[in-house]
């Protein structure tokens, strides 16, 4: 089960429950989230909006609907976002030791989602795909890594791209995109895409789920 980038507590409406009915509908056996779980619109490098959340508001918020989330998925993998590490870079960038810094996991209270930069299942590569842009970014990652891949991290692309032997997924993201958060992206050309993915047979199958897709199926 593929979960797209989150950016609580900006989430869309409706993805929680769309990604467990993928979950059940394929039955899956492992969830991996691909990244950006919070958005830290306070910190971030986009100019904050001054009537948003402060700092401890939006935390609380996020942790409260990421509280949902572990609920349904108690065990998951999660690929380390960008917006996840906003944080801890800034840290780094004062001179704070990371000793000083706690871990993801007891930030967010999600005991048992184990928090990587990359996670590999069988031939399959999930991470966020921090840096990278366009439609063939996950097939290029495959070339790269000379194995399948899976990324989040782009809003605005959902695909499947074979690549030879190997394939790219870009998941798309469950993001609202009439969020204040996501005001940077008002003039984009391309509308966000809500969707998640599965990965099936040992990683020979990868499907991507549009929102609007299981239900009526």
């Amino acid at each position: 089960m593929c979960i797209g980038d989150l950016h609580e507590p900006f989430c869309y409406d409706g993805y929680l429950e769309h990604c467990v009915e993928a979950y059940y509908k394929y039955n899956c056996n492992t969830v991996v989230f691909l990244g950006d779980l919070i958005d830290n619109h306070y910190s971030s490098f986009h100019t904050a909006d001054p009537d948003g959340y402060g700092a401890g508001n939006e935390l609380e918020r996020a942790i409260d609907k990421i509280q949902r989330w572990h609920e349904h998925f108690p065990v998951a993998k999660v690929c380390i976002g960008n917006h996840d590490a906003i944080v801890r870079r800034k840290a780094f960038e004062a001179g704070i030791s990371k000793k000083w810094v706690r871990d993801f996991d007891e930030v967010l209270k999600v005991p048992n989602w184990e928090f990587r930069e990359v996670h590999k299942i069988g031939n399959v590569i999930y991470t966020h795909g921090t840096g990278t842009t366009g439609r063939n970014s996950a097939a290029n990652k495959s070339l790269q890594f000379g194995d399948n891949t899976v990324q989040g991290h782009i809003h605005t692309e959902a695909s499947i791209i074979w690549e030879g032997r190997t394939w790219g997924m870009q998941v798309g993201c469950g993001v609202d995109r009439e969020s204040y958060a996501m005001a940077y992206a008002k003039f984009f050309p391309k509308t966000y895409k809500i969707s998640c993915g599965v990965v099936l047979g040992n990683g020979k199958t990868p499907i991507l789920l549009p929102l609007t897709t299981l239900s009526k199926q």
